[in-house]
């Protein structure tokens, strides 16, 4: 059981939260809720543009660094909601609201988590607290940007706040987006001529469809290319000069990006371009303390095929939160209130039984 207080603490942080709109890029009422909220625990805190962060009272640089980690930003409510998505609203046991299970919960408990440990003296790490900004947009000026300053500690590991049913993530596919341009020639249809710049970038999408790359994980399985949008052609009595099509490149730990584009100039006939190759993939060796204070707990393990901060934190991670994955961005957003309170028992036993791992090694 936890604490009540923090309980309650953790419950109204986050009906503030969903009652302020923090769409990506738009997020400075929640930096402002979040900043507050560690003034009236008398906690000093630091923002940076929209990200707010602090460390633990006792932090000792002879100490390693666990950086807490989740963003207070969300997506645009869709047109299918019921509910006000900007008002929470308590019903059959569960909080519904945009933005409560991705990643309101996650990151109130987080942040509840740090008050919980912020004055303790004995933890064999150092505890940071970020809740970022522009993580459903992966912006430069959120947890990127806090990495980069010089005032923000730097951290030896990282725990990321996602909705993963309180399982872990010590595994997370990259992503690789990349547009590619076919160029044919052009010609009157009527005639045999031209080169057709659609035939030509159909071979590419069928080749994309049936390449199979060789290095499979066991957490996170094959990399998964996927050709998501195609455009080409403009007069129904010319044969196009150009066709345009866009790849979307889920990468496993296997290979770094730039293989995977390397692999793809090479069975393809179109120009390629990355649109990024910021995005990468993470893993979290099984020996690491937070994932045997995990198993310790019986916290399953998992290879997670969707994209979050990790791909932007730089030291190993592990993604755990309250919620379910399949909940996010869908119209009438949930959590249940059991969900919310199994979340910070998790992460404080978590940290608890982490700080023993770390002592061990």
């Amino acid at each position: 059981m936890v604490n009540k207080n923090l309980l309650h603490d953790t419950q109204q942080l986050l009906i503030q939260l969903i009652e302020c709109p923090s769409m990506s890029r738009e997020e400075d009422g929640t930096a402002q809720i979040i900043l507050d909220f560690f003034a009236q625990k008398n906690i000093p805190a630091h923002r940076l543009q929209n990200n707010i962060w602090a460390s633990n009272k006792y932090f000792d640089s002879n100490k390693p660094t666990i950086l807490l980690n989740s963003h207070h930003d969300t997506v645009k409510p869709n047109s299918l909601w019921t509910e006000k998505p900007y008002v929470a609203t308590l019903k059959d046991e569960k909080l519904i609201g945009l933005g409560v299970n991705d990643a309101g919960a996650s990151l109130v408990c987080l942040i509840n988590t740090f008050v919980h440990f912020y004055e303790k003296s004995d933890l064999a790490f150092n505890l940071l607290i970020a809740a970022s900004a522009e993580e459903e947009i992966s912006g430069k000026d959120g947890i990127e940007l806090l990495l980069k300053d010089s005032a923000f500690p730097k951290p030896d590991a990282a725990i990321v706040g996602e909705p993963t049913d309180c399982q872990m993530a010590i595994a997370e596919k990259g992503l690789m987006v990349v547009d590619a341009k076919v160029i044919g020639k052009a010609g009157h249809a009527a005639r045999n001529e031209g080169i057709n710049a659609i035939y030509l970038g159909m071979e590419d999408i069928l080749a994309i469809r049936d390449y199979a790359f060789d290095k499979i994980s066991p957490l996170l399985g094959p990399v998964k290319c996927t050709v998501t949008i195609a455009n080409g052609g403009s007069q129904h009595n010319v044969v196009p000069e150009l066709f345009e099509y866009t790849i979307d490149c889920r990468v496993n730990e296997c290979y770094q990006l730039e293989e995977i584009l390397e692999i793809l100039n090479g069975i393809t006939k179109a120009e390629l371009t990355p649109r990024s190759i910021r995005l990468r993939s993470s893993k979290m060796e099984e020996n690491h303390p937070l994932v045997q204070a995990g198993k310790k707990l019986g916290i399953e393990t998992f290879g997670s095929p969707t994209l979050s901060d990790q791909a932007l934190i730089p030291v190993p991670s592990i993604k755990i939160g309250p919620g379910h994955s399949g909940r996010s961005h869908t119209a009438d957003e949930f959590i249940y209130l059991k969900e919310l309170e199994k979340g910070l028992e998790t992460y404080i036993q978590l940290l608890t039984e982490a700080s023993i791992q770390f002592q061990n090694i």
